[in-house]
């Protein structure tokens, strides 16, 4: 199925999840300072795993940096 991941087309397996989707964007899962959204709705962190992807689903997957 084909989704955007931080705006780019990407094509997932049919049972692809948020945290799926935070890997395929080069992220850990697991890693702390990291935030997904899907269709534009912030998706807990705890529920990334529970959280299926559909057709033309738009994720966004962000990384917190500190700096001035």
């Amino acid at each position: 199925m084909m989704v955007r991941i931080n705006g780019v087309a990407r094509t997932v397996v049919e049972r692809a999840t948020v945290a799926d989707a935070v890997s395929a964007a080069g992220s850990d899962p697991a890693e702390r300072g990291i935030a997904a959204a899907l269709d534009g709705r912030v998706v807990a962190r705890a529920e990334w795993t529970a959280t299926p992807l559909h057709e033309g689903a738009e994720i966004e997957v962000v990384r917190a940096t500190a700096g001035g």
